[in-house]
């Protein structure tokens, strides 16, 4: 039976100070490239055509990266809980955290038929393109969805392997493990949430809040600050804290790729602007304005966000966006991004982490959240 090599990681620095937290999101890059090299070598091993179409489309989508914002809220983390020195752990559960984001757009493109990802084809639609350049019989879509599905799978199995090994390397690794095991199941109920909504037709704002606050918020930082956390060793104060700031944090991060994916450039965004609106994703954005068109009866805005709308055509979604724009929802959730984004640095200053660190994390919650509330000036 072929076995998986050893993994050895890279050197890792020694860090003490925390200004130094935000290194780590180009440091990952490093882990992340050796951890590939490994698992890509291993799956030549195994079999060469999985390798290069299924594998090897893999390493180049985590490769294309993104902000690595998990990563960096995982270091945020393990600074409040105390961490300091050898980053090998951190940076391994960043890895980590990088893999299984790839798992979740692979999968969530496929489930929203997205056409793009990070500037390029998503990964259904190249596995599709594949099918018919090469003549194969039978439907090429389908060949592309249930290929990507595979695609997806495997990033969670690299995933899992990582943080596995990493926790069993750590004093703190059961700590470590029953915070990725959460996240994981709390992953896939705002993604099984979010499908229902959308063939429920919902509209309320509490569902759309259930489903950010599982699929994103949790997600992107409330568990990576954890996770950092629990590396470090951290009491459950601080835990409680870390989560709380994060979950503030990361509803925020959500609402401000809600307003991106119904108003955002694609050519900075990396996808299609037109994706939720066609398909009437349940978003905070669209449950507001559904419920303030409502309060003022404003029955053209209401037809234009109604369940059994169809946005499909250009003037539809013209249509929706004035919609958004008129009813006041658009300013709405601006506010409340601010709000959560002040929330969340409050929670943050409650651990007791240095100040430096705290002006780091309303550097890093103002990048991730586009917001700039007076609360982060007042963090030094």
């Amino acid at each position: 039976m072929l076995g998986l090599p050893p993994m050895v990681a890279p050197p890792a620095e020694l860090v003490d100070d925390p200004l130094a937290a935000a290194a780590g999101t180009d440091a990952v890059g490093s882990v992340l490239r050796h951890v590939l090299d490994v698992r890509l070598r291993h799956s030549r091993a195994v079999d060469p055509v999985f390798a290069r179409e299924l594998a090897d489309r893999l390493a180049a989508l985590v490769e294309r990266g993104g902000k690595r914002l998990r990563t960096a809220f995982t270091q945020c983390g393990w600074r409040a809980g105390g961490g300091s020195g050898d980053t090998t752990a951190v940076l391994r559960t960043g890895a980590a955290l990088e893999l299984l984001q790839a798992c979740a757009l692979v999968h969530d493109d496929v489930m929203d038929g997205s056409l793009q990802r990070r500037g390029a084809p998503a990964m259904h639609v190249q596995l599709a393109r594949r099918h018919w350049a090469a003549g194969m019989h039978g439907s090429a879509e389908s060949f592309g969805t249930s290929a990507a599905v595979l695609v997806g799978d495997l990033a969670l199995a690299w995933a899992d392997d990582l943080l596995t090994e990493t926790a069993l390397g750590t004093p703190h690794g059961v700590r470590l493990h029953e915070e990725w095991r959460a996240m994981r199941t709390e992953m896939v109920a705002g993604q099984y949430r979010d499908l229902h909504a959308q063939a429920a037709r919902s509209s309320g704002v509490d569902e759309a809040l259930a489903i950010a606050t599982l699929k994103s918020a949790l997600y992107t930082v409330a568990r990576p600050l954890a996770l950092g956390a629990s590396l470090a060793g951290a009491d459950d104060h601080v835990l409680d804290t870390l989560r709380a700031a994060g979950r503030c944090a990361g509803l925020a991060f959500q609402l401000r790729d809600d307003l991106l994916g119904a108003f955002g450039d694609p050519a900075l965004t990396g996808k299609p602007a037109d994706d939720d609106l066609r398909s009437r994703k349940l978003t905070y954005l669209l449950a507001v304005a559904v419920q303030l068109a409502d309060a003022a009866d404003d029955h053209q805005a209401a037809a234009a966000l109604a369940p059994d709308s169809d946005p499909r055509s250009e003037y539809a979604v013209r249509q929706v966006r004035a919609a958004l724009e008129r009813t006041g929802a658009r300013d709405l959730v601006e506010k409340k991004i601010e709000e959560l984004t002040a929330m969340s640095l409050e929670h943050f200053g409650r651990t007791g982490a240095h100040p430096a660190l705290r002006r780091e994390f309303a550097a890093l919650v103002g990048s991730a959240t586009g917001a700039r509330p007076r609360r982060a000036q007042e963090t030094a």
